[in-house]
């Protein structure tokens, strides 16, 4: 046996196995006990201001206009300030990193804000090496009220409550609080740099079907209504076939199928409508129905039908008014929340919730996964800022239904964010990703602008041994239209630790998908168009955040163009189909050599191993799965150690030539000139006609083995009938071993007794006539 083929990486694009301290290390060589074990330990000096009381007066009017400014070195934060208010509360939380500090004391300032100069209230002066150390889990430090002074040190008017610590990034008030890193950006741009954890909301499928209309009231009452109904759901249309029953009844029987979200905002419309002319539809009526109001379902159980009044509206004046009418038409359909079915809002190939809708139907969690978002180095300059360039970065990583957004690390190619999240698990054959993004946001650049990809990495959790820790630099790989690039990496450390080993060994038996995707499958049209409406519907919720996941991003983490027609995608794919069934020629070709006696010894020993088989035939399945045994044991000293990653020789990133970049990149509907897309046409016609020609020759083969007995030959049919019945009688009169050892000797004689002309039963097959005489 050989060493199973691995693909070779570049250099620049492999994995990077690290040895970070995880956990961190205290002062005095005792390891600190938080949860945050999957990170360096970054200390950090907190400083909250809780409020103040009895301020003097520094206005004219008599009146105080408080605010606070904390100051650490050349670093300067501020509270925001109150208008004629001598007891303001604040309750702000300072954060200064202590890699970066370069002072002994932290000076605490109360001021007066005024127009021309702020008035100079008090201060409250700490020395570095008196301020107490906080390691979670234990209680948050209490604040304390201190007198205010005078820039002399005496005691003046006014105490402020205050509370100074040493704490990491583990601390509670970490997330919301002020980075000093941060100092140059406005207050305004303050929220999109923030930490925050997301919750997508729940989606479901809503089945509507559409069956019947009755007592329709058409305005031209001289012809046949051509009805159809259309459903809207917020954004999304779809509309039944026009009825074939042409009359005031009119029925249909047809499923309309909508993404919807929770909480419902929209009502489902329905309006029946006649197409009176080809371009022009009159509204017959219109049903409005609250999803708030529709069953749930959680099997194939069907729910019971009701009637909608369809109101009809007519225009008075420019307004939309109900006309009164003394009857009304009726709408007559089934609605439901399906609950048994996933909302695919991503690509199938690597999914990272495979649940149903229904809580009721979730099983028991099987482990933990555990992800340390640490730093990343090398990072390409993103954007120019005041002259020169500069990074921004943040991370989003992805798993189920919770997103989670680090910090923004401003102006840094090397930004250490330091941070660890937590995500149950509830089967091991799912996805993580983690993409790392530039953040155009800080200085009011406007709605237009867009948070840049800097890279995206995925990692399949079945691919990592339970309870062991990865430490890798990632490469961030981005494909450009000028060709792939590397932007950076980004290290992280992941744990996937299990809590049942039984239960998951169970999964691997149980269908990927719930129940219901297999007993009532949902069309793979239909599964397109919904994943793309569940992708805007998360994309719009995530940017109502605060701060926002903004659609770009989503849809960058979702993989929203994977649909896309790509000439590498297709070259890379016909490749790795190749790669398949590489074994199978190899396997063939290595037989080939055993009928051609290239090594005598290596046939004989063959011809042995058929006469035992031939012989003992209860052997031959236990050979096999044996064989099996042995290869997967063989393979085990080569078995992966690092997690899987993108591929740039895989994926053909590497060899695609600038113009194939250019079209992938291309918009939809296309934005490049006619002679570049009559260009590409042609192309695509010169593939489309290869794979055609291949398709026609696998429909060839199979017509052939069709027309053995069709007659369509006569000649041919009687001579294979004829063999058929000589076939019958010999086999049934002679011992099936002594068959078998006849057929394998020939197969496997030498080559002496061999002839390079094809064989009998081939030339047979090739004179077999086929449809291909029928094709125009």
């Amino acid at each position: 046996m050989q060493r199973p083929p691995m693909m070779g990486r570049p250099e620049e694009f492999s994995l990077k196995e690290t040895n970070p301290a995880l956990g961190g290390v205290g002062s005095a060589g005792d390891k600190l006990t938080t949860t945050y074990d999957l990170v360096e330990q970054m200390q950090y000096l907190y400083v909250r201001v809780v409020k103040a009381k009895e301020l003097p007066a520094k206005d004219l009017t008599g009146s105080c206009d408080p605010y606070v400014e904390v100051k650490l070195g050349n670093y300067k934060g501020t509270t925001r300030h109150f208008e004629k208010r001598s007891n303001p509360e604040w309750n702000q939380v300072f954060a200064f990193s202590k890699d970066r500090i370069q002072a002994s004391a932290v000076e605490v300032i109360v001021k007066d804000k005024d127009l021309v100069k702020d008035d100079f209230i008090g201060r409250v002066f700490f020395d570095l090496s008196e301020i107490p150390k906080r390691v979670p889990p234990d209680s948050p430090l209490a604040p304390q009220w201190y007198r205010l002074e005078d820039r002399k040190g005496d005691k003046v008017k006014g105490e402020l409550m205050l509370a100074v610590w040493w704490g990491t990034q583990a601390d509670e008030a970490f997330p919301e609080a002020w980075h000093s890193d941060a100092a140059t950006v406005p207050s305004d741009g303050l929220a999109s740099i923030r930490s925050k954890v997301y919750l997508t909301p729940k989606l479901w499928y809503l089945r509507v079907n559409i069956i019947e209309a009755q007592d329709l009231i058409p305005t031209d009452k001289s012809r046949f209504p051509e009805v159809y109904v259309k459903a809207m759901l917020g954004n999304q249309a779809l509309r039944t076939r026009v009825s074939m029953s042409r009359g005031i009844n009119p029925q249909w029987n047809e499923d309309l199928m909508f993404v919807a979200a929770e909480p419902f905002e929209e009502h489902l419309i329905l309006s029946a409508e006649d197409r009176v002319a080809p371009n022009k539809d009159e509204v017959l009526g219109k049903a409005m129905i609250p999803l708030t109001n529709v069953d749930r379902r959680l099997d194939h159980k069907p729910v019971g039908t009701r009637w909608y009044n369809l109101e009809k509206h007519v225009i008075i004046d420019g307004e939309q008014k109900k006309k009164e009418i003394k009857f009304s038409s009726r709408i007559h359909i089934r609605i439901c929340l399906e609950g048994g079915y996933h909302v695919l809002d991503e690509s199938t190939h690597y999914s990272s919730d495979l649940r149903p809708t229904a809580r009721q139907l979730w099983k028991q969690s099987i482990g933990v996964l555990e992800l340390g978002i640490l730093n990343a180095q090398g990072l390409l300059p993103m954007k120019t800022k005041d002259g020169r360039n500069t990074t921004d970065a943040y991370c989003v990583a992805k798993y189920g239904q919770k997103w989670v957004r680090t910090r923004t690390i401003i102006d840094s190619f090397s930004p250490k964010w330091n941070e660890q999240y937590t995500w149950e698990v509830y089967d091991p054959c799912t996805v993580v990703t983690i993409g790392v993004f530039d953040n155009c946001h800080l200085h009011s650049s406007g709605n237009n602008a867009r948070d840049n990809r800097i890279g995206k990495v995925r990692i399949r959790l079945s691919t990592l041994e339970a309870d062991r820790v990865y430490t890798h630099f990632y490469p961030l790989i981005v494909l450009l239209p000028s060709g792939v690039k590397k932007m950076g990496e980004v290290q992280l450390a992941i744990r996937f630790t299990c809590s049942s080993l039984l239960n998951m060994m169970h999964l691997y038996s149980q269908p990927l998908l719930p129940k219901m995707h297999y007993l009532y499958p949902l069309s793979v049209m239909q599964l397109d168009n919904l994943r793309h409406q569940a992708i805007q519907i998360v994309s719009m919720r995530l940017g109502r955040a605060e701060p926002p996941l903004r659609k770009e991003v989503v849809e960058y983490m979702l993989d929203v163009d994977s649909h896309m027609w790509s000439m590498r995608k297709s070259k890379a794919n016909f490749f790795r189909i190749m790669g398949v069934l590489s074994p199978l020629l190899a396997v063939g070709k290595w037989f080939d050599q055993i009928c051609q006696w290239r090594n005598p010894l290596t046939t004989i020993l063959i011809h042995l191993l058929f006469i035992i088989l031939v012989l003992y035939p209860e052997l031959i399945l236990p050979t096999v799965f044996l064989y099996l045994f042995l290869i997967g044991v063989w393979y085990y000293r080569w078995r992966p150690r690092q997690p899987p990653h993108m591929d740039t020789r895989l994926s053909h990133a590497e060899t695609a030539h600038p113009d194939e970049l250019d079209e992938e990149f291309d918009t939809f509907p296309t934005s490049r000139s006619p002679d570049i897309v009559r260009m590409r046409y042609d192309r695509l016609r010169s593939v489309a006609g290869r794979v055609q020609t291949v398709v026609g020759d696998i429909a060839t083969q199979g017509e052939r083995l069709q027309s053995l007995l069709s007659w369509r030959d006569p000649r041919a049919t009687a001579i294979f009938v004829t063999f058929c019945l000589v076939a019958a009688v010999v086999l049934y009169v002679t011992p099936f071993k002594a068959v078998m050892l006849l057929a394998g000797f020939y197969v496997l004689r030498h080559p002496r007794f061999r002839r390079k002309l094809p064989s009998v039963p081939l030339n047979f097959f090739r004179r077999l006539p086929a449809r291909t005489d029928s094709m125009l």
